[in-house]
């Protein structure tokens, strides 16, 4: 809208479109006249349903690049269908798009060559202080209906209810049956009901194998489809200049947290996909790369999360409901890892506080401050 150009939206799903793409395939931009000075934006949804789409978009760019710029958005199925075939190479950038967040609700803008990791964590630090009634309304809001649109804005618990519903038929029933031979699709139900009580947990595969009574290939063909369609993802242990680390088993979280009936499990999933959105903020605007990982070693000293900065730890995070003591795993892996700093950030917290070295902050707040 800002650029004056709302007439370039095209959605495959719309038969009309379709008729007159089967005409003249590049009809719809060669006839429009823009109406500002502005680069004009032509929007296509869902275009990777035509089997043939990236020959498609090669044409297009290579012949019409000096008369608009493209956007292609579709759903979780986009990334699996952008792994073969033609190759865009040097003709895009890809960016991931995640549910939504507290920091964007609140309409907070980040440009990306100033909000760096680094400013934004010493502003966090510097400055800390108690969230404002908007960031505890919003962050209330997407820890109970999630973090997708409809749920959100409806903030309806019946309609909440009937979209988690529609929406495992929708993923298993149609985007899993179409993308894959996955025949045993009852299995695989269970196995989104087995996911759901070990978010936040260490993730055995052979532990779902012996549960589900199937190969150890069908559960991890399974657990990389549903992590291609967006439905989970995991997040790898890290190991380096820890004694006794843990380095093998992840640990498994949710795209929705709001499925989670158990509010301290919901809490931890959403600190994670906000971090996981912060990271992919950084390595898809070129930033210095974030990468989210945990710390655990075999006394099972634990911390939920650590933020890594180009292969060196960044920021240690450890996530509570109500506690105001810092947990004493922060210091012991700070230490280990060369004085990295510490925050554990709390759901039922007023104001911000210090813990030894160890900063304690409002969920809301932290939220609200980061991509």
């Amino acid at each position: 809208e800002r650029r004056g150009t709302t007439g370039l939206y095209r959605n495959w799903d719309d038969l009309a479109w379709r008729r007159e793409w089967a005409a003249e395939p590049y009809g719809f931009l060669d006839r429009f006249i823009p109406h500002t000075r502005k680069r004009p934006l032509a929007v296509l949804d869902e275009i990777h349903k035509f089997p043939r789409w990236k020959q498609y978009l090669k044409g297009l760019w290579d012949t019409r690049s000096d008369r608009a710029d493209i956007l292609v958005t579709g759903s979780g199925r986009l990334d699996i269908y952008r792994r073969g075939g033609d190759s865009l190479l040097g003709r895009y950038h890809q960016y991931r798009l995640h549910p939504l967040s507290v920091s964007e609700l609140l309409k907070t803008n980040f440009d990306p060559d100033k909000d760096t990791p680094d400013r934004i964590l010493k502003g966090i630090f510097g400055s800390p202080r108690p969230p404002s009634r908007r960031e505890s309304e919003t962050y209330q809001s997407i820890l109970r209906f999630g973090g997708f649109p409809d749920p959100q804005i409806a903030a309806s618990d019946r309609r909440h209810r009937l979209w988690i519903r529609e929406r495992h038929e929708r993923l298993i029933r149609e985007d899993l049956r179409d993308l894959t031979r996955i025949q045993m699709l009852s299995s695989v139900e269970h196995l989104v009901a087995l996911l759901q009580p070990r978010v936040g947990s260490l993730l055995s595969l052979n532990n779902l194998r012996q549960d589900l009574g199937v190969s150890m290939d069908a559960v991890r063909l399974w657990m990389d489809q549903l992590e291609r369609l967006f439905y989970c993802y995991r997040i790898r242990p890290f190991a380096g200049r820890i004694a006794r680390a843990l380095s093998r088993e992840p640990k498994v979280y949710l795209y929705d947290w709001s499925e989670l009936s158990d509010e301290a499990k919901r809490l931890e999933n959403l600190a994670a996909s906000a971090l996981l959105r912060w990271c992919h903020f950084t390595q898809d605007f070129g930033q210095e790369a974030l990468d989210l990982r945990f710390v655990r070693d075999k006394e099972k000293r634990e911390v939920d999360f650590l933020l890594v900065k180009e292969g060196k730890p960044f920021l240690l995070i450890e996530v509570k409901m109500s506690e105001r003591d810092a947990s004493p795993s922060l210091a012991h892996f700070s230490k280990s890892l060369g004085g990295v700093p510490t925050l554990q950030i709390v759901s039922r917290l007023d104001r911000p506080g210090r813990s030894g070295n160890t900063l304690i902050l409002p969920a809301a707040t932290f939220l609200g401050q980061i991509p």
